[in-house]
């Protein structure tokens, strides 16, 4: 059985900030370097970039030779701890990416060790290259001195017979392939034995230069991961177990019609957050930045969201796209009215409206048939567009029930039936064979006024 050495690391610049990883697949008797994956993956924390590092090495690993056993070390003793399965994992969102390196190899392939950092400086290095890329608007690239590995000659090596006198026998002929390969580009780039992954928009701006160390405690709270390996939401669907698209939904902050719970869509007015809307979006603003995996913002066009989402991206450091589509229904004669006062003056409209997802409100507002379909149509879009990343929609209560309806495969009734707090946050998982997994996040009692 061939045997390897994974070193693996992570940085983030701010902690949360901008973040990469490095890893490298070595030779355990020669240390000669058979693999090298890193990548730039946007702004994140320290431990999520140490897991993401540990998961790529481990890939890159596997496949050079998947019946391979594996020693890690790293200098994160948070990672080495729970991989090994002396500390538990208490925070929910750090199972999915320990779920995801233990399905690499089986449980008794893989060992772990905490080296001090110092012993880590290929690692580090390469998360520092990553990183140092992504401030550049570009992703990792190996390095001219770095050869290549061809992935055929690599496993061709790792499975040859191994004889008493040359425990290297299969590591000579890796070690040949190396010779005149060239050397991989692109996202996540392995030199050359793993895939590289899903590449990560570098947002704009300076970032600070220095050591991917410099990190704050491993036990701070981790980001929010995407739920890789959830198990399949359809019964007769074959389930794909890949890295799907998550859409994280954020309604925007209180106007002044929220609290006052007056219709207030695309048809009228176009309010501003109120200054507790304001408090809001930044508080929300930071718990994002925490959790660190936001790769990318879209934003309705209404002002609410606009200013919602620009206290996000000012945090993130990413800039906001607008999506027409994530507007909010055409509420017609209705704007502005609480739920009592269209009662009164349109009990026959409003009886429709609530009895049937084709009725719109008086005046020519849209249906929630309408609606759905424009926001279906915005959703196809954006998957369409970010395959694999996890991009925040900020908009508005039709819209976030609507996405989670369709994801949950509920009837149109179920609007009616669901509670969205002002800047309260869910998230829609989507996998490529058609299903998907949802999330509700909606307490916001952190993010009220004087909280």
């Amino acid at each position: 059985m061939p045997s390897f050495v994974v070193e693996a690391d992570g940085g983030s610049r701010g902690n949360p900030g901008p973040a990469g990883y490095g890893a490298v697949v070595l030779d355990p008797v020669t240390g000669e370097t058979l693999a090298e994956a890193a990548e730039y993956i946007g702004v994140a924390t320290n431990n999520v970039a140490e897991y993401k590092g540990l998961i790529a090495g481990l890939r890159a690993a596997r496949d050079i030779a998947p019946d391979a056993s594996v020693r890690v070390r790293m200098d994160s003793k948070l990672v080495v701890e729970q991989m090994s399965g002396r500390w538990k994992i208490k925070h929910p969102d750090m199972k999915p990416l320990a779920a995801e390196a233990a399905r690499i190899f089986p449980r008794s392939a893989v060992t772990y060790e905490w080296i001090p950092r110092e012993q880590n400086k290929h690692a580090d290095r390469l998360a520092n290259e990553a990183m140092d890329a992504g401030k550049r608007g570009k992703q990792w690239e190996p390095s001219r001195s770095t050869a290549a590995l061809d992935t055929s000659a690599a496993r061709a090596a790792a499975e040859e017979p191994r004889t008493v006198g040359d425990a290297t026998a299969g590591a000579a002929r890796a070690r040949a392939a190396l010779a005149g390969a060239g050397a991989g580009a692109g996202a996540g780039a392995v030199s050359r034995a793993a895939t590289a992954e899903t590449p990560s928009g570098a947002p704009s701006g300076t970032f600070p230069t220095g050591s991917a160390a410099g990190r704050e405690s491993d036990a701070r709270p981790q980001p929010e991961t995407d739920a890789a390996g959830a198990p399949p939401v359809g019964w007769a669907a074959t389930a794909d177990l890949g890295t799907p698209t998550t859409l994280v939904l954020l309604r925007h902050g209180e106007t002044a019609l929220t609290p006052e719970k007056r219709f207030s869509g695309s048809g009228g007015g176009d309010p501003e957050l109120s200054p507790v809307g304001r408090r809001q979006a930044e508080a929300v603003a930071a718990a994002l930045a925490a959790r660190g995996t936001v790769q990318e913002i879209v934003s309705s066009p209404l002002r609410r969201c606009r200013e919602t989402a620009e206290a996000v991206a000012a945090r993130l450091g990413l800039d906001v796209r607008i999506e027409e589509g994530l507007r909010e229904t055409d509420f017609g004669a209705w704007e502005g009215l609480t739920f009592a006062e269209v009662q009164q003056r349109h009990p026959e409209d409003l009886a429709a409206w609530l009895s049937s997802a084709k009725a719109a409100p008086t005046g020519g507002g849209e249906s929630f048939t309408s609606v759905s379909r424009r926001v279906s149509a915005a959703r196809d879009r954006l998957i369409a567009r970010s395959p694999g990343r996890t991009v925040l929609l900020v908009t508005h209560v039709t819209p976030v029930k609507t996405l989670v309806r369709l994801a949950l495969g509920a009837p149109p009734e179920s609007m009616f039936r669901m509670e969205l707090s002002a800047a309260s946050v869910s998230a829609v998982a989507y996998y490529a064979d058609g299903n998907a997994s949802v999330r509700l996040l909606n307490d916001t009692s952190h993010l009220r006024a004087g909280a």
